[in-house]
């Protein structure tokens, strides 16, 4: 049994970074299973994600019931992931950080970075390989091995098998293991009820498949709890040395010169609110954003929305499926990401929530799925039509990869010069007309023009994360204001 602990102090959580040797080994299911796990123990966990993405977030915030944190030395830059992760995992008794791809691939041509090496050496924590043993024998101790020496400043503390086949074939591995050196700490059978559904851009949400998703995660947590050693691994949590530095805060992280500071608009704080959707101190009346939510629109930061009641405004939720109008008072939307080509004709039924947005003359963020839903339409289906020079279309071609970009002109986020990075994640096509205004330059890896920003509109395929660039949100709560 787990023994309880008290909620650490930000910096001191004991903390495991969830690794593997490449993508498909099983780091989804072995670390949402062990947050799930120690979850159902009592502890309360803080979910991290290494890298954008932005499905595996949802199953972790699912079985932890705390938000799932990305952390992207790419797209926030090194100096924030220790900051990031102080924030997120406040409260927490412990964390879970599930790394992306193999343990050191990260952005191609930038050496480490981005890749789960760098982030677990940025925290300062212990990291576990799960392996893919379907197809090994004594082999896995010299690939075991070879991931442990790579890189010395990596701690690589521990081994849990993944697809393993019979118990004698568990034999072999623990006795291959002992001359890694690497002590193996779970071992877990091939089983299909761990399975997860995949489409065109990964795993299925969680947001679009709850019940199934919950049963999935209750599944994975058995199997975890079963097959590991929970002790060890919460030990070896626990031998991560302190984290010397600040907690980012959405209130400081704002630009010096926010409007909100001198506007009354501003919250009483960096906690004022302290729920993904909360409005604000009582009585707080800043301007409306509508964010959008639901099956269509999974995928969001949720820095953003505490950046954005920083600077005052108050965040309500809409569902573009089911809502037939916009929150009272709406002054703003931000329209994020998601899997807008799956819902086509849903969206488009929606006539009338499609009228309103299309009336709509305050300020719009939209990204990549937003950008589909402002077009005037996606394979035919009429959309929203806030874009007048943007048509949509599914493809085969998955555009897939980070990004350097500079915005052209002022606009509603950003002013004209500045840089930034973010992330490319679609296989839809937006085909511009003559005309229109592109929101941003890339310039890297290739230079092209992308998005649109027209009028009171910023609508890109571009996905950006705010607390790399805290003047997104004070700009557009600002427009928000006039």
């Amino acid at each position: 049994m787990v023994s309880p602990l008290s909620a650490a102090a930000p910096g001191s959580v004991p903390r495991l970074v969830i690794a593997a040797p490449s993508s498909g080994s099983g780091k989804t299911t072995v670390a949402t299973g062990l947050m799930a796990a120690f979850a159902a123990r009592g502890l309360a966990v803080s979910p991290h994600k290494v890298g954008p993405d932005y499905i595996d977030p949802g199953y972790h915030a699912l079985a932890t019931g705390r938000p799932g944190r990305n952390l992207d030395p790419y797209l926030c830059g090194p100096e924030l992931i220790a900051p990031l992760f102080r924030h997120g995992s406040q409260g927490a008794q412990l964390a879970v950080v599930e790394g992306v791809m193999g343990l050191y691939d990260g952005a191609s041509g930038h050496g480490e970075l981005a890749s789960t090496a760098q982030v677990a050496k940025l925290l300062r924590a212990p990291v576990v390989l799960v392996v893919d043993a379907s197809s090994q024998a004594r082999s896995v101790a010299a690939l075991v091995h070879g991931f442990a020496s790579f890189d010395p400043e990596v701690r690589l503390c521990g081994v849990i098998l993944n697809k393993v086949g019979s118990p004698r074939h568990e034999e072999v591995l623990r006795a291959a293991l002992t001359e890694s050196g690497v002590p193996l700490l779970g071992a877990l059978h091939r089983a299909s009820d761990l399975h997860v559904p995949s489409r065109h851009l990964g795993l299925v949400p969680a947001a679009e498949r709850p019940t199934q998703a919950a049963a999935w995660i209750a599944a994975s947590a058995a199997r975890v709890s079963a097959s590991c050693v929970l002790d060890a691994l919460l030990s070896l949590a626990r031998s991560a040395p302190p984290l010397a530095g600040e907690a980012w805060d959405p209130w400081t992280a704002l630009p010096a010169n926010d409007p909100s500071r001198s506007s009354g608009l501003g919250a009483t704080g960096p906690r004022a609110a302290d729920d993904r959707w909360g409005g604000g101190p009582p009585g707080h009346r800043g301007p409306v954003v509508a964010v959008a939510t639901g099956p269509a629109f999974t995928f969001a930061y949720p820095e953003h929305a505490e950046l954005l009641r920083a600077a005052g405004a108050e965040v309500l939720p809409f569902d573009p499926l089911k809502d037939e109008a916009l929150p009272e008072r709406t002054a703003g939307i931000v329209l994020g990401g998601g899997f807008p080509e799956l819902y086509a004709q849903e969206l488009s039924a929606n006539t009338a929530l499609r009228k309103a947005l299309a009336a709509f003359d305050g300020p719009v963020a939209a990204e990549c799925a937003g950008l589909i839903y402002l077009a005037q339409d996606l394979d035919g289906a009429p959309m929203c039509g806030l874009l007048d020079n943007a048509s949509a279309t599914m493809t085969d071609r998955l555009t897939l990869g980070y990004r350097e970009a500079v915005a052209l002109s002022d606009n509603i986020l950003a002013l004209e010069g500045t840089r930034l990075r973010g992330h490319e994640f679609h296989r839809t096509q937006v085909r511009p007309t003559a005309g229109a205004t592109p929101a941003w330059g890339q310039t890297h890896p290739e230079r092209r023009t992308e998005g649109f920003a027209e009028r009171n509109v910023h609508a890109s395929y571009l996905h950006v994360h705010w607390s790399a660039e805290p003047s997104l949100a004070s700009r557009f709560v600002e427009r928000c204001s006039v």
